[in-house]
């Protein structure tokens, strides 16, 4: 079976910031192998909540033959073992240690009462998008039709 190329997100804005961000990643490496690609972090201001603490955030590339079901437990036990106890609920964020959204998973749309993707909001988020098109610049949104480094743009002439 051909492994799927898969593209997450991670944040932090809590506790040693850089030090969540490559255990995410080593922990994630330890599932799905070695990432294709890691994008450069960006420190960004919270979005959809106020807090004092910046973020910072990330993107990373794998292949995996995990299922986007299977992928997802294993990006929330992750983000548990990092000490991340509460998800968002109705889209009142909150202050994580570490958060890791699955944005891409090939082209697949998938839509369930547990998961959606493409990740719903990331083409209105500008950390999600600039870490993303510093590694998949022409990856095309399967919903949109447009490559990520033009959503990118669209987004940043909106801002």
């Amino acid at each position: 079976m051909k492994k799927a190329k898969i593209y997450l997100s991670l944040g932090t804005n809590l506790g040693d910031k850089e030090q969540n961000i490559i255990c995410a990643i080593e922990s994630l490496s330890r599932i799905l192998g070695n990432p294709l690609a890691v994008a450069p972090t960006i420190e960004t201001e919270p979005w959809g909540f106020q807090s004092t603490n910046t973020f910072l955030n990330t993107a990373v590339a794998y292949r995996t033959d995990l299922t986007p079901t299977e992928l997802l437990a294993a990006t929330q036990e992750i983000e548990r073992t990092l000490g991340r106890t509460t998800k968002s609920i109705d889209g009142t964020y909150s202050d994580r240690p570490i958060d890791i959204d699955i944005l891409l998973y090939d082209d697949a749309i998938i839509t369930t009462r547990e998961l959606t993707i493409p990740h719903p909001l990331m083409h209105k988020r500008l950390f999600v998008l600039q870490p993303l098109a510093a590694i998949a610049p022409q990856v095309v949104h399967p919903i949109f039709k447009k490559s990520i480094s033009q959503l990118l743009k669209e987004l940043s002439l909106q801002e």
